[in-house]
């Protein structure tokens, strides 16, 4: 019964797996103003190495673009995170994207939900650069960064949501 009340004072955290093989960097590297500013929310710029892109948490697709560019999943807590292909690649209208889920599937962390053409990216759009972005910064309390080469399922945003 002791236990119950430790629980909940214990700190709540959440912790982001790379979405990629490849590298993760601070997003203010990214060639976007809104992303590199912060705009719409903290989190971590990546380049691929292999055009995958993997379901960083378990949780919920909310919203798969239908260029897909993009997608927008949510945690079991309540954070969403916005996963976005290249800069200006919503102009390639879909072509060199394959999405492998869709809105209200869960997925679990490691998951394959996109493939990518980074060459064709490289050729038709801004970058290949491209971002994760945690949107709803209200419940986080801090966040931790774990940058470099990474694989898929790498340890990469450790997350501390408020009490």
């Amino acid at each position: 019964m002791f236990n119950f009340f430790k629980k909940n004072k214990e700190e709540k955290s959440i912790i982001i797996k790379s979405p990629v093989v490849g590298r993760c960097f601070d997003i203010s590297e990214i060639p976007d103003e809104v992303f590199s500013s912060k705009m719409l929310g903290n989190g971590i710029g990546f380049e691929s190495t292999e055009g995958v892109l993997y379901a960083p948490i378990d949780g919920e697709i909310l919203q798969v673009f239908p260029t897909k560019h993009a997608l927008i999943l949510k945690s079991k807590e309540g954070l969403e995170i916005l996963l976005h292909i290249g800069i200006d690649t919503v102009e390639m209208k879909g072509e060199g994207f394959e999405s492998f889920t869709e809105k209200g599937q869960q997925v679990k962390a490691g998951d394959k939900l996109l493939t990518f053409d980074n060459k064709l990216i490289k050729a038709k759009a801004k970058t290949n650069l491209s971002v994760l972005v945690v949107t709803d910064n209200e419940i986080i309390e801090s966040v931790e960064f774990n940058l470099g080469n990474v694989e898929k399922n790498n340890d990469v945003i450790i997350i501390k949501l408020k009490k």
